[in-house]
C-alpha cells in the first residue's frame, strides 16, 4: 500500500518525521501530488509568511529547500497527463472539489493509496470524494 502526504506531511515528512508521523505512514511507501510538491517549492522558495514555511528561520528553509530540489527517490508522483482525464471527471461529479483535491484524489484510486493529511489542511471535498468513492482518508493532528 502507499500512503499519499499532503504538503504540510511532505514537509514534515522531510525535515525528519515525527513519532505521530512515522507510526501513520508505517511500513508503506510513500506518495505526494503534483500540486502538493509544487505548493510545498513555491513556500520554500520565497515565502516570508503563510502556513508552509513562513516562521521558518532561512537555514531550517535552506535545509528543505535541499529536499525538494532533489525530492528523495522513493517518494512518488505520478504524471499529472495520468491523472488529468479522472480529475475533470471527479471535479464534474463531487461539488466542492478544487483541482487541487482532485488530484489527491486520482493519485489515491490510481495507486490504491490512502491519503494521509494534515489535521489542519482537513477538506471537506476531498473528505466527501474519497467517502463517496472508498478512499480511505485519514487526518494527522499538527
Amino acid at each position: 500500500m502507499t500512503v499519499l502526504l499532503d504538503d504540510h506531511l511532505l514537509r514534515d515528512w522531510l525535515v525528519g518525521p515525527d513519532r505521530a508521523l512515522r507510526r501513520a505512514v508505517g511500513s508503506h511507501s510513500r506518495a505526494t501530488t503534483n500540486l502538493w510538491y509544487a505548493r510545498l517549492c513555491k513556500s520554500a522558495a520565497g515565502a516570508t509568511s503563510g502556513a508552509l514555511l513562513g516562521s521558518w528561520e532561512p537555514d531550517e528553509r535552506e535545509a528543505i529547500i535541499a529536499s525538494l530540489v532533489a525530492l528523495p527517490e522513493d517518494f512518488g508522483v505520478l504524471p499529472m497527463r495520468q491523472l488529468s482525464w479522472r480529475m475533470g471527471v471527479l471535479v464534474t461529479d463531487h461539488a466542492g472539489l478544487s483541482t487541487l483535491g482532485s488530484e489527491a484524489v486520482a493519485a489515491a484510486e490510481v495507486l490504491g493509496a490512502s491519503l494521509l493529511v494534515s489535521a489542519r489542511d482537513d477538506s471537506p471535498g476531498i473528505r466527501r470524494a474519497c467517502e463517496s468513492l472508498h478512499v480511505n482518508y485519514r487526518t494527522l493532528p499538527r
